[in-house]
């Protein structure tokens, strides 16, 4: 299975739409949250190409992009091979 890394923050309900399709999915991931941890917001933004947002989803160090975009890999039929390499 796949390593997932998800940066969310607590109050985001993206992010829980996020972590619920991937829980759905019976995903395991490892969350940075942070609104807790905010010397980890650089990284996430480095890591995201710039992207300022979350949540932000890297599958095995890829990154996927936002809620929107991990749903919509998800309906094109995308998500499920990259979860199971």
């Amino acid at each position: 299975m796949s390593s997932v890394l998800i940066y969310t923050r607590s109050d985001c309900p993206y992010c829980h739409m996020a972590k619920d399709l991937l829980r759905r999915k019976s995903v395991e991931f490892e969350e940075v949250d942070i609104g807790r941890a905010p010397d980890r917001r650089p990284e996430m933004i480095a890591r995201a190409g710039g992207r300022t947002t979350v949540p932000q989803v890297f599958i095995d160090g890829r990154h996927v992009g936002g809620c929107d975009d991990l749903h919509a890999l998800d309906r094109s039929g995308g998500l499920d091979p990259l979860l199971a390499a």
